[in-house]
């Protein structure tokens, strides 16, 4: 049987953490599943937790008028979903719902924030870890933008 702390330090948003730090984040983890079509989260609502995808595929996803829920990015194996939990107001600013079946980590946001208030060498690993994702994401949707704008020529 797979133990939290083997999945964490599996993941490769954790990988290369020590023993210490991955008892920490397990210390506040727990194992969830989403089936293909349920919303992980929903725009506006409280951002209380982030996840870690061990496998599937969760759309994130904003409300266009007259057109309904547009997919802006697509998540995987591999990737963590959700830092609206890190700065307040802690409202999520998108919906992320299910793709396929998905297998994640869950991470409870107030834990984690309190263990790196108490611990500032490992908030900024976090730091360090999800500022390399939020650069990933504006580099992918700088590619979308261009992609589309691109076009009109």
């Amino acid at each position: 049987m797979e133990t939290l702390e083997g999945l964490l330090a599996e993941h490769e948003f954790f990988r290369g953490l020590n023993a210490d730090d991955i008892t920490l984040f397990t210390e506040c983890a727990s194992n969830v599943r989403f089936e293909a079509g349920e919303y992980v989260f929903r725009e506006g609502q409280p951002a209380d937790q982030f996840y870690a995808v061990r496998n599937g595929r969760v759309a994130l996803e904003v409300y266009v008028p007259g057109r309904g829920g547009v997919t802006i990015q697509t998540v995987g194996p591999g990737d963590v979903l959700g830092w609206s939990w890190l700065l307040p107001p802690y409202r999520w600013q998108f919906d992320a719902r299910a793709v396929e079946q998905t297998r994640a980590l869950s991470f409870d946001g107030k834990c984690i924030r309190n263990k790196c208030e108490t611990d500032p060498r490992l908030g900024y690993e976090l730091m360090k870890r999800l500022a390399h994702v939020f650069t990933q994401r504006l580099e992918a949707t700088r590619l979308q933008l261009l992609d589309v704008y691109g076009r009109r020529s």
